[in-house]
C-alpha cells in the first residue's frame, strides 16, 4: 500500500475558524448564520451562535423581527459567546475571538471590554468602523478566509 500525499496541515486560525464554522451551523437566525470561538493558548474557552433571547421563540421558527433591515430579535454569536464564559465563570481577558463574519459595531464594542485582543474573521460583514478603533487600541484584527465549508444560507424572509 502507497503512502498518500498528506493534504497540507490547517493551521491554529484554519483550525480555529473551521470550528466557528460549525458552531455557525446551531445559528437560529436563517438572515445569517455566524458562529464564535473563543480561544487563549489554544484552548477553547466559550463559543457562541446567533439565535433568540433564551427561553424566546427562535426566528427559524416565527419569524424575524425587523428593524431598518436588521433582525434584532438574535443575540449575534459573539456576544453569546462573552455570555457563555460569564454564566460559566470563565475569563476571556487576553484570548482571541474567531468569528465566521466580522463584528458588528455593539459586538465590538463588547469583545474589547472583555479583554479580547485578537479577532480572526472569515467574511467581512459591514462595518468598517472596527479596524481604526481596533488599530487605536491596540485590538488585532485578522482576516482568514473561511474554509470550504458549505453553511446553509437562506434568503431573507420578509417582516415577520
Amino acid at each position: 500500500m502507497a503512502d498518500e500525499p498528506r493534504p497540507p496541515r490547517a493551521s491554529w486560525d484554519e483550525y480555529f475558524m473551521s470550528i466557528a464554522q460549525v458552531v455557525a451551523t446551531r445559528s437560529t437566525c436563517p438572515r445569517k448564520y455566524v458562529g464564535a470561538v473563543v480561544v487563549r493558548n489554544r484552548i477553547i474557552l466559550s463559543t457562541g451562535y446567533n439565535g433568540s433571547i433564551r427561553g424566546m421563540p427562535h426566528c427559524s421558527d416565527v419569524g424575524h423581527m425587523m428593524e431598518d433591515g436588521h433582525c434584532v430579535a438574535t443575540i449575534h454569536a459573539e456576544a453569546n459567546a462573552i455570555i457563555q464564559a460569564a454564566r460559566n465563570g470563565v475569563n476571556i481577558d487576553g484570548a482571541t475571538n474567531y468569528v465566521t463574519a466580522s463584528p458588528c459595531w455593539n459586538c465590538f464594542k463588547q469583545l474589547a471590554n472583555a479583554g479580547i485582543v485578537r479577532i480572526v474573521y472569515g467574511e467581512f460583514y459591514r462595518d468598517d468602523r472596527i479596524f481604526e478603533i481596533a488599530r487605536q487600541i491596540g485590538i488585532e484584527l485578522v482576516h482568514v478566509p473561511l474554509p470550504g465549508v458549505a453553511l446553509p444560507k437562506l434568503p431573507p424572509q420578509g417582516p415577520s
